[in-house]
């Protein structure tokens, strides 16, 4: 494999740190944070690129928080200046490895997505698997709070030489500042954190490295497995096939494989199902004959519009932040069979001003179905 280097230069350019600027603000220009950032753009831009040229940046103390749905993740958030500085560096690491990445991986790429990879199983389903068949659903036991640094650096060296870099990128995934691991089953972190392994969930180069890593099992599936109708979703795997036995022992040989050579291990969700049950697969239920919103993603929409309903009534919300969520989840709801949840979504919600001196129109959002 050839390895690349003269890439740290390409990554401190002026120009390039402000093309990551661009990258970083989008959506974001409002804050507080970036507006001061924003200010003096020109000088924060030759600090920054002057501490990675003489190594004296340090990656910031993150900001620690968890949300709850759907599940319980604890999220860590670096300040904008340190978001800039990696996204100089996705950019320039993401066209060296998209190259190297199989078809059927979807998360976070170019041109890939969720809704892709729902359509692209349906197709399987569709034309592969019209007798039946079966599927195996895998999921990585806390996939990002177990990725071992050592074995991750070790990779990206396969690839990268550039030493500047590659210390660049250690020191981002090896925070002084923070320790990103979790013990296995510590599903409140209460245990503590744990040294050497982990990436926190919200970096933008956690999100590259995580499908670097995973990558590798990947290249196992289809290369020494030679698994035809193999799809992944960042730690979410589908394997189908028609022998259920086949299913078995490939679940073995990939259990194998990330224990020894990723120090992975696959959860209890972990399944072989027949396709004709549906398959759960990123937020919806895919069937030959059509593709259903998953029933806990359904359940999580229903609440989260009456919530936002209720806040209105009092006064707290204005009913464009009700639409804005509505509409939002229209696209979502129109790459599956969804129109009885649409129509559920929109009749039960009804916008009442709660004052005169509201200004705006009011809405009924039964009106807009």
């Amino acid at each position: 494999m050839k390895r690349i280097g003269q890439l740290f230069g390409e990554i401190v350019e002026y120009e390039n740190l402000y093309a990551a600027y661009k990258e970083a603000i989008k959506g974001k220009r409002y804050k507080p944070e970036i507006l001061r950032f924003t200010q003096n753009l020109e000088e924060n831009l030759i600090i920054l690129q002057n501490e990675l040229i003489h190594n004296m940046y340090r990656v910031s103390p993150y900001r620690q928080f968890f949300v709850l749905e759907p599940k319980r993740r604890l999220i860590m958030s670096l300040p904008f200046r340190d978001r800039v500085v990696q996204w100089s560096i996705y950019q320039t690491l993401l066209p060296i490895y998209e190259r190297t990445f199989i078809y059927d991986s979807y998360a976070c790429r170019k041109g890939k997505g969720s809704h892709r990879a729902v359509a692209r199983l349906q197709h399987w389903i569709r034309k592969d698997f019209k007798g039946g068949g079966y599927c195996l659903k895998l999921d990585i036991a806390k996939y990002f709070y177990r990725v071992d640094h050592q074995i991750l650096l070790s990779i990206i060296e396969r690839k990268i030489k550039d030493k500047r870099l590659l210390g660049l990128i250690h020191s981002i995934i090896s925070s002084e500042s923070d320790l990103f691991g979790v013990e296995l089953g510590d599903h409140q972190y209460v245990k503590g954190r744990v040294r050497g392994i982990g990436m926190p969930i919200g970096n933008l180069l956690s999100q590259l490295c995580a499908n670097i890593y995973l990558n590798e099992l990947d290249q196992f599936a289809k290369h020494t497995l030679k698994i035809k109708h193999y799809m992944r979703y960042m730690d979410d795997v589908l394997v189908l096939h028609d022998d259920k036995k086949v299913l078995r022992e490939l679940l073995f040989e990939i259990d194998c494989f990330l224990k020894d050579e990723l120090h992975l291990s696959i959860n209890n969700k972990t399944s072989i199902r027949p396709i004709s049950h549906g398959i759960d697969w990123v937020g919806y239920r895919v069937f030959r004959t059509h593709i259903r919103m998953r029933k806990s993603t359904a359940i999580r929409m229903k609440r989260r519009v009456k919530y936002l309903t209720r806040q209105y009534s009092k006064g707290r919300v204005n009913g464009d932040a009700v639409l804005r969520t509505l509409r939002s989840y229209d696209g979502l709801m129109k790459h599956g069979d969804c129109h009885a949840l649409r129509k559920k979504l929109y009749r039960d919600t009804v916008l009442v001003r709660p004052s005169d001196n509201e200004t705006g129109s009011v809405e009924d959002a039964r009106g807009l179905d």
